[in-house]
């Protein structure tokens, strides 16, 4: 096993779309796909490989786990029919290596782990609250919707530009840094929406007024309580679209009870390289070798 030797549990658990996708991005640009010499796309699976290794060789975590999204039809779509409905369809090239990167996570010792009806937050959520009893948890994405589950022993780090580059946040560092508190994110999003989910929120209220307005009274609840000490354009906008001020901030709330079974004993990191070294020749990936020497 290539950790520290200790007695704490560290678990890491892995955004796989978010890694996946960046990935994907990041060595697909200018047009060039890599190949292996069948034509079966690989880049997405090469790039998910080196940014899930110098994650792991950096948090050194004893237990793993990687957690997927497991098609576009959630809860939340029953709840809000044009939740996410502004996504492009999925890359051609990107399709193929959706099921090659599991089994390259699975080449590496780690356990895949998906929820069909929920999303991958979902599960990460349920299980960085279940791990937190026995383990410090570090959750590895790119999406700061996951800043809401951050606590005492629970570590949101977020991917930045560059391979290597992470901002590590705790709930102090998360205060010093966005003025809010964990669940103040959630509220956040309720109020201002999100783009790239697609739900509105309160239409006219940005990100600048929406975290005044939690500094100054605390929550959702607490800004309606104080309606009448509003503007009277803030207040309008929020009184006329209260209801979907609601369902925008049960929208963006992560589910920590999602129906999601992994004990930590099951995803105890011990690496095979063998069983690497095997998936890297099928593959194709010259290179990567020495990563794992």
């Amino acid at each position: 096993m290539l950790q520290e030797q200790s007695a704490d549990k560290r678990v890491l658990l892995v955004d796989g779309m978010a890694l996946l996708f960046r990935a994907f991005y990041a060595t697909s640009y200018g047009g060039y796909i890599m190949k292996t010499s069948a034509g079966v796309p690989t880049n997405a699976v090469y790039g998910f490989v080196k940014y899930f290794w110098d994650a792991a060789m950096k948090f050194r975590p004893t237990h793993i786990v990687c957690c997927w999204d497991m098609g576009s039809k959630t809860f939340r779509t029953e709840q809000f029919a044009l939740y996410k409905a502004n996504r492009v369809d999925c890359p051609e090239e990107l399709i193929p290596q959706f099921e090659l990167v599991k089994e390259m996570t699975e080449s590496f010792g780690v356990v895949n782990i998906g929820l069909p009806g929920f999303e991958a937050d979902d599960c990460i959520g349920t299980l960085a609250k279940l791990y937190r009893t026995e383990a410090e948890v570090y959750i590895l994405t790119g999406d700061h919707d996951m800043l809401q589950l951050v606590d005492e022993r629970i570590n949101v780090v977020i991917m930045k530009k560059g391979q290597g580059n992470y901002a590590v946040y705790t709930p102090e560092a998360l205060l010093e840094e966005k003025q809010l508190t964990p669940q103040q994110f959630i509220d956040l999003k309720g109020l201002m929406g999100d783009t790239a989910d697609n739900y509105p929120g309160v239409k006219g209220i940005g990100e600048k007024t929406a975290i005044k307005l939690l500094v100054e009274y605390g929550s959702v609840e607490g800004i309606i309580e104080n309606l009448e000490q509003l503007p009277k354009g803030v207040r309008t906008k929020i009184e006329t679209q209260l209801d979907m001020l609601h369902l925008s901030r049960e929208l963006a709330r992560i589910r920590c009870d999602a129906p999601v079974e992994c004990a930590l004993q099951s995803a105890l990191w011990v690496l095979d390289r063998a069983s690497v070294m095997s998936k890297f020749e099928e593959l194709e990936f010259k290179g990567l070798e020495r990563l794992i020497s």
